[in-house]
């Protein structure tokens, strides 16, 4: 499976080896220790049955699953042809779990929440049967509530609106970019996955994370198009990159932007 990650938790799988002797098994969870290129890289290193070389960095740091047989040398040339990647990665957590914790939004009359790279306000009415309208003007947001609703009910009403708003936004986005890319998916769904912003199977399911709702639309047509390109190079190769850029030239900012977006917490919702 391909897939796009706002950072964090990203598996990239490394390349299969012929199999040496085997090296004593190392205990779940090990913690070593690597200096390269004058950084230390610590990481917690697992012995499982795959056949090749996993990387996965979070916010408990890098941990790598590799094959009984693959010797610690062969893990740590790994480590080191990875090395930008990991470090890259490694700064983009801490620079995260630096940011100070988004609070909860206050459902009430008057509140902010970002749709499509801009923030939206809350008006609430009180009315005999529900409703919910987007004025673009004035990007009031207004909801029609029964007088007996309750704060969970509102928040319910706005994440579905959000919700279908994500649905008939990337709906529209997804045919377009496969129109240009000449591929088919075969489905397509929303995903609330914390750690990526979309995904997409060799059987042609794409999923794209509703969050996305919450950027711009120029984020959302880079993801859609990322995606898409992985119907025709399930990688992310030269060729892959270049099929991004042939429908959306300036994937470099994208991702980017992207990135820099991912370590900012979203609203909770």
């Amino acid at each position: 499976m391909a897939r796009l990650t706002p950072p964090p938790a990203t598996q990239l799988e490394l390349f299969g080896f012929d199999a040496p002797a085997a090296p004593p098994a190392s205990p779940a969870g090990q913690k070593r220790h690597i200096l390269l290129d004058g950084q230390t890289i610590t990481y917690a290193l697992r012995r499982s049955k795959r056949r090749s070389i996993g990387f996965q960095i979070d916010h408990d740091g890098l941990r790598i699953t590799a094959p009984k047989w693959v010797t610690l040398t062969d893990i740590e040339q790994a480590i080191g042809t990875k090395l930008r990647w990991i470090v890259s990665k490694l700064d983009e957590q801490a620079t995260r779990a630096a940011q100070p914790p988004t609070p909860p939004i206050e459902w009430r009359d008057g509140a902010t929440l970002p749709y499509l790279g801009q923030p939206i306000i809350l008006r609430l009415q009180r009315t005999q049967k529900a409703s919910i309208t987007l004025d673009h003007e004035s990007r009031e947001l207004t909801l029609g509530l029964n007088r007996d609703a309750t704060e969970a009910q509102l928040r319910s009403r706005i994440l579905k609106w959000l919700q279908q708003q994500a649905t008939d936004i990337f709906a529209a986005r997804l045919s377009h970019y496969a129109g240009k890319l000449g591929v088919s998916y075969t489905a397509f769904g929303l995903s609330g996955a914390t750690t990526r912003w979309g995904s997409c199977n060799a059987d042609g399911m794409i999923r794209l994370n509703w969050r996305l709702i919450h950027l711009t639309e120029q984020l959302i047509d880079y993801v859609v198009a990322h995606e898409l390109a992985h119907l025709r190079e399930m990688n992310h190769s030269a060729r892959f990159w270049a099929t991004v850029e042939s429908v959306y030239p300036d994937y470099h900012a994208a991702r980017l932007a992207l990135r820099e977006q991912a370590m900012i917490a979203l609203p909770i919702i």
